[in-house]
């Protein structure tokens, strides 16, 4: 049976807890999309997560035509602030601005990415796909916690975890520490109320 100790530090932090807990999030390789807008009636929202799973799933594919791993795609990710953070804090979900992103093998280039993305947006008729980048995204220091339940009943997590943070002696800026969710649920198949979705606050170190 695999326990947290014999997990690597990158697959621990996605076997969060409901106990809020400081981590270390170490660079990683995402392929990430920016917007704005309510995620729950915005098309571009829409066109943007379809674009980053169907480039994911070509990256996976062509790594193991290539010889390489059966590697797994990653959970979808998201960060999200406004400009006006009390819009932001209030829900004012028009307001957001978003970025998306799906964690990647190291293996994958931008080479690899370029081409994907242009095949997938003439293929599979996926023009969406074109505004994709491949980055290193260092979060470092940050508080997180497992939210069990739908996605609107987040609240009293999120600030039980900022009381976590601060009770800690730390802070945060929203517009430079962005709010980071990880959704390890489909909210396609499994009912709201057991979709588990880990929110992560970085915090500026004192």
């Amino acid at each position: 049976m695999t326990t947290l100790a014999d997990l690597d530090p990158i697959a621990r932090l996605v076997h969060a807890t409901t106990t809020p807990e400081l981590v270390v999030v170490p660079p990683m390789t995402f392929l990430a999309v920016d917007g704005h807008g309510d995620p729950n009636t915005s098309p571009a929202y829409a066109a943007a997560v379809q674009a980053l799973f169907t480039v994911s799933y070509a990256a996976k594919f062509a790594i193991r035509k290539a010889g390489g791993e059966n590697v797994k795609v990653a959970p979808l990710e998201g960060l999200w602030w406004a400009e006006n953070l009390v819009s932001f804090d209030a829900g004012d979900k028009a307001d957001w601005d978003w970025t998306m992103m799906i964690r990647q093998p190291d293996v994958v280039t931008t080479e690899l990415v370029d081409r994907l993305v242009e095949e997938v947006a003439t293929r599979k008729a996926l023009p969406s796909a074109r505004a994709l980048r491949l980055e290193t995204f260092e979060e470092g220091p940050a508080a997180q916690v497992l939210h069990v339940g739908p996605y609107a009943t987040e609240g009293p997590t999120i600030a039980r975890l900022h009381a976590f943070i601060r009770d800690q002696g730390f802070d945060f800026d929203g517009h430079v520490h962005k709010h980071h969710e990880i959704y390890l649920g489909d909210p396609r198949r499994s009912a709201p109320e057991r979709l588990r979705t880990i929110v992560r606050q970085p915090y500026a170190e004192v």
